[in-house]
């Protein structure tokens, strides 16, 4: 098995934050950076070793952030600059890293270079978009990115100001950028310096697939796409050598290894080098997971192992149970996202952009603690870098009133006080209502009642994330599947020198006992993690898996 550098993110736990949904310090009902900085310690305790924050930036705030018109500030809604550096330094001092994102694909129609792009043809910023007066047909693989909203299909929008088209993957108020003008690239150099010189350990890239795109539709793929990625690595690496570029870059999987850094791609004459990202986001192995969860059966968990492209040395994935964005099943066959949505989202309304289910994970699981487990378990043990979306820890709820994403982006849960210990605001100023019905309310869900607890979802994910920590070898060491005669059970090994490293998934909600053929033949095996006895047999260990169970254990010479 191949060996990977000893790179911090490779064995981190990075937690997902939106920072005006997390806690609110001076009361206006909206989550800042004072707040986050009042909460670090949790996070800390919780053992996160870095945080990835949504967009902070000032914007119109019409896509939860992602329209910017300023990269260089803060929103005046979750304090200055200031403060922000205050809370690197307060983060810093925990041994947390923070990731930001950087969303160069657009920007808002709001933002000073399109507003002197559209008053002026001859403005040097007309050519950081991408304009026509007579735009191509759509192309049917090229349409908006949110299909099935207002306006969706539509990727030009009519200027009045310019007297011409400007083209657009996401919302007509996200204007794309020319991301193959040499101005435009130096001008997201300047933002990456700006940020890293603060103090971050890195970026999310937004919407990487798109940025490597052509942006003039007609005029044929380029000739090295990857060059962007490749170039803002290297200005970055500049910065540190530990600076970690993480992609979304949900493309077809045959085409994935060519965004890492030491990938390679071809577009039929010769190899080129690929892409400079250290970490992606795993959104075909997300959808698998869910279609295991939904159908009882390992195999499509298999299949996802089967089909990623193996990273190269020193890049990996960044596996996750849910994001921000919606549980994204369009990577599976029709079929298959019809058995999903049937067990997991049976009401439309929980459904999203044809192809996406905009529940949290408690939920979807019908809060059933057992299967909780097993997802955060599976999520955990699976090769890469794990990734947790705020309060899936104490397992929240979304609210389904709420239009689109935002229906999982409700205020963090701190405890039973009123707006669930978030804000102590009106309820009526609240960014967004807290969640107070049902069985996922702040009353019932909440930080300070499960820390209490010693049986609780949150002590048993801190546990869970000392375990990953002490099992370096998940984040450097390629997996390998182990069969067993059960369809129900996903089990798979790490193999060390001296010992091997093994986890087994029972999905079907039956007690199994299953014979896993992992490390060296007569050795005790060490449980780790879950319940269940471990025997050794001739050929193996013996290992008893209860419904919905999981063990993690270790086999080796010590």
């Amino acid at each position: 098995m191949a060996g990977r550098a000893d790179l911090w993110y490779q064995n981190a736990v990075i937690y997902a934050v939106d920072v005006d949904a997390f806690q609110d310090s001076d009361g206006d009902g909206v989550g800042d950076f004072q707040g986050l900085i009042s909460r670090l310690d949790y996070l800390n305790h919780l053992g996160v070793d870095c945080l990835w924050l949504l967009p902070f930036y000032p914007s119109p705030n019409r896509d939860n952030g992602y329209d910017v018109m300023d990269y260089y500030g803060v929103d005046p809604r979750h304090g200055t600059l200031g403060d922000f550096v205050e809370f690197l330094r307060a983060a810093d001092e925990r041994g947390i890293r923070v990731l930001v994102d950087l969303v160069a694909n657009h920007t808002s129609d709001q933002h000073p270079w399109f507003q002197r792009a559209r008053v002026d043809p001859d403005s040097t910023y007309r050519d950081y978009y991408v304009w026509s007066t007579d735009p191509p047909q759509p192309d049917p693989g090229r349409g908006s990115v949110f299909p099935g909203e207002a306006g969706a299909g539509r990727v030009w929008t009519y200027d009045t100001e310019a007297g011409a088209y400007y083209y657009h993957r996401f919302y007509e108020f996200q204007p794309d950028l020319n991301l193959y003008n040499p101005a435009v690239r130096e001008e997201i150099r300047k933002v990456v310096s700006f940020w890293l010189r603060l103090g971050v350990a890195g970026f999310r890239i937004d919407a990487a697939t798109l940025m490597i795109e052509e942006k003039r539709p007609g005029n044929g793929q380029p000739e090295d796409p990857h060059e962007l990625l490749r170039e803002l690595r290297a200005h970055a690496r500049r910065h540190g050598g530990d600076v970690v570029l993480l992609a979304e870059a949900d493309d077809d999987p045959s085409r994935l290894g060519e965004y890492f850094a030491g990938g390679e791609f071809d577009r039929g004459d010769r190899s080129r080098p690929g892409g400079g990202v250290d970490l992606l986001l795993n959104f075909y192995l997300d959808a698998h997971l869910f279609l295991a969860l939904a159908t009882g059966r390992a195999g499509p968990v298999e299949r996802a192992l089967a089909t990623l492209p193996p990273p190269p040395d020193g890049s990996g994935w960044a596996n996750f149970l849910r994001n921000y964005d919606e549980l994204n099943l369009g990577r599976l066959h029709r079929a298959e996202q019809e058995q999903v949505y049937e067990r997991f989202a049976p009401d439309a309304h929980a459904r999203i952009y044809g192809r996406g289910i905009r529940r949290r994970l408690a939920p979807i699981l019908d809060g059933d603690r057992d299967r909780i487990e097993l997802a955060l378990s599976l999520l955990f043990s699976m090769p890469g870098t794990p990734l947790l979306f705020y309060g899936d820890e104490i397992g929240m709820g979304e609210d389904l009133s709420l239009p689109g994403r935002t229906a999982v982006r409700t205020p963090m849960q701190w405890s039973d006080a009123e707006n669930a210990g978030f804000s102590t605001a009106p309820a009526s100023r609240l960014v967004r209502p807290v969640v107070d019905e049902g069985p996922f309310s702040y009353e019932r869900v909440n930080v300070a009642d499960e820390w209490a607890d010693p049986a609780s979802l949150l002590n048993f994910v801190e546990h869970l994330v000392g375990t990953r920590h002490e099992t370096p070898a998940i984040g450097r060491v390629d997996p390998e599947v182990v069969q067993t005669d059960a369809p129900s059970v996903f089990a798979h090994c790490y193999e060390g020198s001296a010992e091997t490293v093994a986890m087994a998934h029972e999905f079907a909600g039956e007690p199994r006992t299953v014979t896993l053929d992992v490390g060296p033949k007569d050795a005790s095996p060490m449980g780790l993690l879950g319940v269940g006895e471990l025997r050794t047999v001739e050929v193996g260990v013996e290992v008893d898996l209860g419904p919905y169970g999981y063990r993690w254990l270790r086999v080796g010479d010590g």
